[in-house]
């Protein structure tokens, strides 16, 4: 079989007067994946995504993603977007959906742009986004000491010293990304350190890392950029300054689910309840990846869980 190359592929043009089989809100590995099953099943699919990648394209290595001893999260959304452009599938990149709501017999998405699309179903696969500590001079700082990604400003903090925020595999990420630059990482956890064995290992064995179990932040110092952080005891009066040039936020992340509030039911995290289907209790509305319950955060997880919301939603629309 001939495949056509994405770059000889004609652009499918996104059109508000349609009335798409399905529309697919995200374009991280749930929602591209997606993306491909319907395009393969013959559904009339658009896709509406602020970009290609969501939270994967924060990952420095993928080394669980079958097929790739090791890949960064861009390099692996690269393929993804190269292998969806092979299809004819009309892509809204750029944009966000700002409202869903339900209408007869499908549901209706009105984005940032102010364009207003209809579709007869809908996967949602929007992801999650990264949690703020919401401490004083934290927001004012971003991008001047304080980070949410170490993939992108590691090499920045080349000799500093600097904190990262965080007890599970993402701060522990962040450490080991940040030790090939940084003279020393403090690793500050409320707890203990969660995060898989493997990670906790290689940063014990740099000889960079200090981890401070127990503390919490109390507030970020600096006036043009960081310059120090504030520590106090979680059970305790003792506090701690620690003059660091960066802050590594790594403190988990929030699902993208507010302009759908009002149409399906969430759980207590205020993530979308799916049963194994990933069909959630609206008819016609589909979820998939880190949006919903299914309790591993992982990218061939979402994958997995994107090619099964297609499936339901194919046969949901041939059985309407």
């Amino acid at each position: 079989m001939e495949f056509i190359l994405p770059a000889e592929m004609k652009e499918v043009p996104v059109e508000e007067a349609k009335r798409y089989d399905l529309i697919i809100i995200g374009a991280g590995p749930a929602g591209m994946t997606a993306a491909v099953y319907a395009a393969r099943k013959k559904l009339d699919t658009l896709v509406i995504s602020k970009n290609v990648g969501g939270q994967t394209l924060l990952a420095p290595a993928v080394e669980t993603y079958m097929g790739y001893h090791y890949i960064t999260g861009a390099e692996l959304m690269r393929k993804f977007e190269e292998q969806v452009r092979q299809f004819p599938i009309a892509l809204s990149i750029g944009d966000e959906v700002t409202t869903l709501s339900r209408e007869d017999n499908g549901f209706s998405v009105l984005t940032s742009q102010g364009k207003n699309f209809t579709g007869k179903a809908v996967i949602i696969a929007s992801g999650r986004r990264a949690r703020f500590l919401n401490v004083p001079r934290e927001k004012e700082l971003i991008g001047r000491g304080v980070s949410y990604c170490a993939t992108c400003d590691a090499p920045l903090f080349g000799g500093m010293e600097v904190a990262v925020i965080g007890s599970g595999n993402p701060a522990l990420t962040a450490v080991n990304e940040l030790i090939t630059y940084a003279r020393k990482i403090y690793n500050i956890v409320q707890v203990s350190v969660k995060a898989d064995p493997v990670l906790i290992e290689k940063a014990k064995k740099s000889g960079k890392v200090e981890f401070m179990s127990g503390y919490a932040v109390k507030e970020i110092q600096g006036e043009d950029k960081v310059e120090r952080i504030v520590i106090t005891q979680t059970k305790g009066d003792k506090e701690v300054i620690l003059d660091v040039g960066g802050v590594f936020i790594e403190i988990g992340a929030t699902p993208n689910v507010e302009f759908a509030q009002d149409v399906v039911p969430l759980n207590e995290l205020n993530e979308i309840v799916v049963d194994c289907d990933c069909k959630t209790e609206v008819a016609g509305l589909f979820a998939a990846g880190d949006v919903t319950n299914v309790p591993e955060k992982q990218i061939i997880v979402a994958a997995g869980e994107g090619a099964k919301a297609a499936l339901s939603a194919y046969h949901y629309l041939i059985e309407s």
